[in-house]
């Protein structure tokens, strides 16, 4: 319970009647005047809006990366249905270019948002939803970054949105933020902590995506001759023995694709080498937001939660630990996850750092005995189905239409994995855990950096 008192005037002068407002403008009143602090404004070449009138059909496959509101979490770029924009359109927006150290804020829905533009590209740009913060070469942009990331900024974005059909930030918002300091020593070492963050992220993702080269190299088949017929037939006989009666369940390319794999490698169900069970849902009311949240509360886990192969540490969403408890969900490091329902052929592995509570619509899958008779470990098992070919391929398969969402059922258990030489599972699952081994310490440095900056500003 949170309770405050505030002058009949000032509420008039505000035009403000929301409580969360005064709550957060009573806290950060204390804070503006116990710490030194400039607006972001001021370390700033520019604070504009994205891209307003670039149409879909501009986008391309490769480019100049165009990041878009589904893109930005915290401390980490999505690259899940990432689009790009052709040199000359990148040129035409030149105003809204972000490159290394620079900062985008959601500017709508879930608002707090925050993206620290990395060096693996040379430049970004921006949709219409979204509002780049180009950082000057001589402003500390790392502690700037942590800072952007701490309840204290968050709370003069909560304070500040304006409510509509959903919640929106003005540039003017985004430009006010106050940017509290620190003491130097103190302000060098989280920026440090922020590079280091930036690093491992980096090098982990580039190892998944060696390993996923490694497998395609070892795997033998030319997936790109496989022929994309857009109009094809179905003999009644085949239709006797279909597990569904759909148009992507026949698809040629799915199937030619199983059969290409099938005739090379020997394959398994992942039902015969795992156990599978889904996660709980545990309704809207228990829902807790990070400003509000205690430090025993835990991540709620949503399909749009598996970011880069791992679970986003700090959600939309948290639920008390009680409720973590009561349900006893049986998750632990190496376990894969993959997503059942909605969005679709999301993968992911637990580390040792995670613990959350996992929406029904994700499936936890470990392996059984019979999977270490075939040499087959958890990390092969989520490289294999981050293959587009295996894992996307055959979820779009036994995907169905279920009232509005699209889901498998059951049907995962039924997704073969091919398996491949006992030398190249080896170099997979090596390299796939030293990725992981540095998206979990990446994961307790992010931890460790918001807890100091929240510490430093804790009302």
């Amino acid at each position: 319970m949170k309770t405050t008192s505030v002058n009949i005037e000032d509420i008039l002068v505000n035009n403000r009647y929301e409580p969360e407002f005064w709550i957060s403008t009573n806290i950060l009143n204390i804070l503006f005047e116990k710490f030194s602090w400039q607006e972001l404004n001021e370390y700033s070449v520019f604070i504009r809006k994205g891209i307003f009138d670039l149409k879909a059909e501009r986008y391309q496959n490769n480019g100049i990366p165009f990041l878009r509101i589904s893109n930005l979490k915290y401390f980490e770029l999505d690259k899940t249905g990432m689009v790009y924009i052709s040199e000359s359109d990148n040129k035409v927006n030149h105003k809204t270019i972000l490159r290394e150290g620079d900062v985008a804020f959601s500017k709508i829905g879930t608002l707090g948002k925050i993206l620290r533009i990395s060096n693996e590209y040379p430049c970004v740009n921006l949709s219409q939803n979204l509002i780049g913060v180009k950082l000057k070469d001589n402003a500390d942009k790392n502690y700037i970054f942590a800072f952007l990331m701490s309840k204290c900024a968050l709370q003069q974005i909560n304070r500040n949105r304006k409510k509509q059909l959903q919640d929106k930030l003005n540039l003017s918002d985004v430009k006010e933020i106050k940017v509290l300091d620190i003491p130097r020593e103190d302000k060098k070492d989280i920026g440090l902590k922020v590079k280091h963050i930036a690093d491992k992220s980096l090098v982990a993702n580039a190892l998944i995506s060696q390993a996923q080269q490694l497998f395609y190299s070892r795997i033998g088949i030319d997936f790109n001759s496989i022929e994309k017929e857009n109009v094809f037939s179905v003999s009644k006989s085949d239709f006797v023995d279909a597990d569904l009666w759909t148009p992507m369940y026949s698809y040629p390319l799915y199937v030619n694709t199983l059969k290409a794999i099938q005739a090379k490698w020997e394959t398994v169900p992942v039902g015969e080498i795992a156990d599978l069970k889904k996660g709980d849902e545990v309704g809207s009311d228990t829902y807790i937001g990070y400003l509000d949240k205690r430090k025993t509360d835990v991540p709620f886990v949503r399909t749009s939660d598996i970011v880069n192969y791992e679970i986003d540490q700090y959600p939309d969403f948290f639920i008390p630990e009680e409720i973590y408890n009561e349900l006893g969900q049986d998750i632990k490091a190496g376990d894969v996850l993959f997503t059942n329902d909605g969005k679709i052929g999301q993968v992911g592995i637990v580390t040792e750092y995670d613990k959350f509570i996992l929406q029904s619509h994700i499936k936890r899958i470990r392996l059984n005995e019979k999977a270490k008779q075939l040499g087959i470990t958890p990390e092969y098992l989520f490289l294999s189905l981050s293959i587009k070919e295996i894992g996307i391929y055959q979820a779009k398969r036994y995907t169905v239409i279920q009232s509005t969402i699209p889901t498998m059922a059951n049907n995962l258990v039924k997704v073969n994995i091919p398996i491949l030489d006992k030398e190249t599972i080896t170099e997979i699952t090596n390299l796939v855990k030293e990725a992981f081994k540095l998206k979990d310490e990446k994961k307790r440095l992010i931890a460790d950096v918001r807890e100091t900056m929240d510490g430093y500003f804790e009302v």
